[in-house]
């Protein structure tokens, strides 16, 4: 059982163990569920693991605002549970979960359970929770950006004691757990924490304290390392070795084998995609152009490179991103480590 342990700040955080997966490069998917249909995301995740993707991750928004108030959604949770069970070795994930949707023991429940439906293999992401439609529409609390931070630091707590201690009593400003037991617990005997933002003040301490993983959309390296130097002054203030963090971005890229063909094609995917989501586009043209965009980030000690896919799936980009791309950067990094 892992001991809690006080920060330099007073709140309590639990150590994660020794740095995940070392300095191996992984690739994954960020799948959503926006398809409209179970048939395609299933699929998608099928044929991610069968091209060798290390990771594959889902929303959790109910009513998603960027596309639109028709755009379907399956409910997140649930969906990962079903999909989660139809593979076999890719490592699944919520990226993220919001802190407001569920209280946090009933998070805690589901999340063990999905553990044990795709054997061991889940990985959990927790954010504060961002625009949605379903606050308005389903009447659900929406409070400031302040109070969403405060039940993610506690939501993150809560989450690793249940997991690990046999009882838990928890007394925080919004939740409240009275000898509270869980069982089973998850396979794992650690489960991942992803923590997804770039809000420099409070959600980087967040992850500070209680990440195995930060993840945050890649937009400029200039805009990447102040992140990072926010990061490593919030691990000092909490007593916690920066290493022991992975890093991770999130990106959209439109790939294609003849580098004359971009255009053509980049216009017909982002026919008319809102400008929040060209926003996330960090590399469009043939393979080599985005191995070059990416390099960047390995410099700066990303790690984990999530391409997220909407709908339609462009396949072509799924398909040369891992077959293509993955092998040249995990040489690149490989380089690097040989040279020191």
């Amino acid at each position: 059982m892992n001991a809690v342990s006080p920060a330099r700040d007073g709140h309590a955080h639990i150590p994660p163990p020794t740095r995940l997966y070392g300095d191996a490069l992984r690739f994954g998917i960020h799948s959503g569920q926006l398809h409209g249909s179970y048939e395609i995301c299933r699929d998608l995740w099928r044929r991610a693991e069968h091209l060798g993707y290390d990771w594959i991750s889902l929303i959790d928004h109910l009513r998603p605002h960027l596309y639109g108030p028709d755009q379907p959604c399956f409910e997140g949770m649930t969906l990962l549970a079903a999909l989660a069970a139809q593979t076999e070795r890719i490592r699944c994930a919520m990226l993220v979960t919001g802190a407001m949707w569920r209280h946090p023991a009933v998070t805690a429940a589901a999340l063990a359970t999905i553990d044990h439906a795709c054997d061991g293999r889940l990985e959990v992401g927790l954010g504060a929770g961002g625009p949605d439609l379903a606050y308005e529409q389903y009447g659900i609390p929406f409070p400031s950006a302040a109070e969403r931070m405060d039940r993610l630091d506690e939501t993150c707590e809560i989450l690793r004691r249940l997991w690990t201690e046999p009882e838990t009593t928890f007394e925080g400003r919004h939740f409240r757990l009275d000898r509270a037991r869980l069982a089973p617990k998850p396979r794992q005997a650690h489960v991942p924490l992803v923590v997804g933002g770039s809000g420099v003040r409070r959600t980087l301490r967040t992850a500070a304290r209680h990440a195995d993983i930060w993840n945050t959309l890649a937009t400029t390296t200039e805009d990447y390392g102040r992140q990072l130097a926010a990061l490593r002054g919030h691990c000092v203030e909490v007593g916690r070795d920066e290493a022991g963090i992975r890093r991770s971005v999130t990106f959209r890229a439109v790939l294609v084998e003849r580098a004359s063909d971009v255009d053509a094609r980049s216009a017909e995917l982002l026919r008319g995609a809102p400008d929040e989501v060209r926003a996330e586009y960090l590399s469009f043209g043939a393979p080599e152009q985005c191995v070059a965009d990416l390099k960047p980030y390995v410099d700066l000690g990303v790690r984990d490179f999530l391409l997220a896919v909407k709908p339609p799936i462009d396949w072509q980009t799924v398909e040369l991103m891992i077959t293509r791309v993955a092998p040249a950067l995990r040489e690149y990094a490989s380089s690097r480590e040989v040279r020191g």
